[in-house]
């Protein structure tokens, strides 16, 4: 196990640190990977087995975070279009804002208002609804919305209950909501098609609105797109052609915040998209991180094997040290203030916001949690005024991820009182 040392951090502090994570600690039962790395010395004060691959879950929203910094502006590109006459042809970038309630929206109404017929077109589209490597059977619930051309309410329909009758919006799925005698507690869907059912005698009462992704599709889209416009939209295949306008959209900072804070896979899939739509004109995950590994992280010590922009896929793996060398290229990009506020903060924010909990907040990083692994990659400040990033994974391990995360700020807390 290499570790390097410098005069910052006094041989004591280190070893100790090894102790807590070495073969007799809690950490010593599963697969473990830490890194801390000196943002000003730009030097590594210690490693364990950030040189192995780990599954990282939604840390990987963090190289999505990190592509969209590096290929798109400041503000969303809401859609593409071309005026034709007393009507409009419209393209998707795959900017999830519209009607999406977590983040700010435009009045797309009033955009549309001196057209007459809405020409959608999924020309530009080269991309499946699911990503590669995502588990089938997460498809009816919230955090597993279908990706889209150009999204609307976030590709969720909203159940609104009421006692034992709940209810579907938009208008469009206001009828397909049957009754099943299926023992399930919630509002759930078909999985090819936009039908909803739920058994009265089961169902929950859950005193709130929930959601439910529906099915995805160019007609689909229109359909919901005709209603929220009380406009005709009518699909269509015409090519995106050189010459076209850009609809502005929304400042990005409110879609990072949104979706590091509350770990969004909708908006982090979506962002990556919106990579795609920046560099080719074209909407397709696959051929994005293509291009943002070959032109910008070819300095990885690992190669990363990434394959989606919101780290469901099973099939992502990233080592420590290349989730450190990420956090440090975002830093040397964002601001501190701004990036300490998009991040969530211990005892703060987020998905912070129940752990890490200090005085003075310590931490700013992203987590990532699927069964059985946990990670944590961000920023930690110690008492002695210092920097660090870090990456924190855990894998395999077969106990709740609470018992972790509580192990996991022993060890933290350790690194902010004595480095």
């Amino acid at each position: 196990m290499p570790i390097q040392l410098w005069a910052q951090a006094s041989k004591p502090a280190v070893k100790a640190l090894e102790n807590q994570l070495g073969e007799n600690s809690f950490f010593s039962k599963h697969l473990t990977g830490f890194m801390l790395y000196d943002l000003d010395e730009q030097q590594t004060v210690y490693e364990k087995n950030s040189e192995l691959y780990f599954a990282p879950a939604s840390t990987t929203k963090l190289f999505t975070y990190y592509a969209a910094l590096v290929t798109l502006g400041d503000s969303s590109k809401r859609l593409r279009y071309l005026p034709k006459g007393k009507d409009v042809i419209i393209w998707g970038t795959g900017d999830p804002s519209w009607k999406y309630k977590p983040v700010p929206d435009i009045d797309m109404k009033r955009f549309f208002a001196n057209y007459e017929d809405i020409y959608f077109s999924d020309s530009n589209w080269d991309d499946t609804p699911y990503g590669y490597g995502w588990q089938w059977d997460d498809y009816y619930y919230s955090y597993a919305a279908e990706r889209s051309p150009l999204p609307i309410y976030g590709n969720l329909a909203t159940i609104t209950n009421l006692q034992r009758s709940p209810s579907l919006s938009p208008p469009l799925f206001a009828n397909a909501l049957a009754i099943t005698t299926k023992a399930i507690k919630d509002v759930e869907r078909d999985f090819r098609s936009n039908r909803f059912y739920y058994n009265p005698n089961t169902y929950v009462y859950r005193g709130r609105d929930t959601k439910v992704p529906f099915a995805t599709s160019t007609e689909t889209f229109a359909q919901l797109a005709s209603q929220e416009l009380n406009k005709k939209v009518i699909p269509t295949k015409e090519k995106l052609p050189e010459n076209h306008f850009i609809l502005k959209g929304i400042p990005l900072d409110s879609l990072y915040q949104e979706m590091l804070h509350e770990s969004d896979n909708f908006l982090a899939e979506h962002l990556l998209l919106m990579v795609a739509d920046e560099l080719m004109l074209k909407l397709n995950a696959e051929e994005a991180i293509d291009f943002v590994t070959k032109n910008y992280l070819t300095d990885l010590k690992d190669e990363p094997i990434w394959l989606d922009g919101s780290g469901l896929s099973r099939y992502n793996l990233f080592t420590p040290r290349s989730m450190v060398s990420i956090a440090e290229k975002i830093y040397q990009i964002v601001p501190d203030t701004t990036l300490f506020r998009l991040l969530p903060q211990g005892g703060r924010t987020g998905t912070l916001k129940n752990a890490y909990r200090a005085p003075t907040p310590y931490i700013f990083a992203k987590t990532g949690t699927i069964s059985n692994n946990h990670s944590l990659v961000g920023y930690i400040k110690t008492k002695k005024g210092k920097l660090y990033a870090f990456a924190f994974m855990n894998n395999n391990y077969p106990y709740k991820a609470r018992q972790v995360i509580n192990e996991m700020e022993k060890v933290l807390l350790y690194v902010r009182d004595n480095f």
